[in-house]
């Protein structure tokens, strides 16, 4: 992938460091109407009272960012962040969603790597304008952003999946944002096999119940664990969790109160299963 030229890009002389834990929104543009706006506006608000003060959104999300736009407006603006994303014509798309959302935005995702080159200079002049904060690169393959980490000087990506309890594909990316002081936001990290884990008899899952039964040793639940383990790699700054529902933010924020014993994470069992 040809890259921008290093003349254009803008040297991050202070880390970005997102918040621990944030909502993705991309479960809120469902389902349409006012139903679906009343409980995408409840699900925000009960994200925001659980102490979540991160929101990722898209304009591929369907009406996602107005829903989120609504809810938040009503808070402080100096109090959270918002990141959107971006495919071409960067300028235009920030301004779409700024308007969509009511709300400045923070951060800007480029969401096809494929774009990087043609973007990212778009959006430099928008971070060096004031009009957003970070720029960084979203995908699910952890090899396209390690490419794009070694060439262009971001302040975060976001990684889909790839770095968790049953995949640690990544870490050669983690380690190489870490080097560069890139900071790493995951997401996907809440999948079937461990929400599900005793219903399945996949290679995947079968793991994720031996581990869960380590865990219980200490009194963590997998769910519990799945959530606090991406950020024991320093790279490693966010986690975003999905959720269409104000009950179902609120039992993922309470696991993520849930303080997990540092004896876990030195169990040699834990250590055989989680590799």
């Amino acid at each position: 992938m040809a890259a921008p030229s290093r003349a254009l890009a803008h040297l991050v002389t202070n880390r970005f460091r997102p918040p621990r834990f944030g909502l993705g929104s991309s479960r809120l543009g469902e389902p349409p109407g006012p139903d679906g706006d009343a409980k995408a506006v409840a699900t925000v608000d009960a994200a925001y009272q659980a102490g979540i003060r991160f929101f990722d959104t898209s304009p591929a999300y369907g009406v996602a960012e107005q829903r989120l736009g609504t809810a938040l407006q009503r808070r402080p603006r100096g109090e959270f962040l918002v990141s959107t994303k971006v495919v071409a014509d960067a300028r235009e798309s920030v301004k779409a969603s700024v308007e969509r959302l009511g709300l400045a935005v923070d951060l800007v995702f480029v969401e096809d790597p494929a774009a990087v080159e043609t973007v990212y200079p778009e959006l430099d002049e928008l971070r060096r304008d004031g009009v957003i904060k970070a720029i960084g690169v979203a995908s699910g393959d952890w090899r396209l952003l390690d490419e794009i980490v070694r060439d262009v000087e971001l302040d975060t990506v976001l990684l889909a999946g790839q770095y968790s309890l049953l995949d640690q594909s990544a870490r050669p990316l983690l380690d190489r944002c870490l080097a560069r002081q890139v900071s790493v936001i995951v997401s996907g990290i809440l999948t079937p096999q461990i929400l599900q884990a005793e219903q399945s008899s996949d290679p995947a899952t079968i793991r994720a119940r031996r581990i869960s039964a380590v865990c219980e040793r200490y009194g963590v639940s997998l769910p519990q664990a799945a959530l606090a383990f991406p950020t024991r790699h320093s790279a490693v700054t966010s986690v975003l969790i999905a959720a269409a529902s104000a009950a179902e933010i609120r039992a993922d924020a309470a696991l993520v109160r849930q303080p997990v014993p540092a004896n876990l994470w030195r169990d040699p069992d834990l250590a055989r299963l989680v590799s």
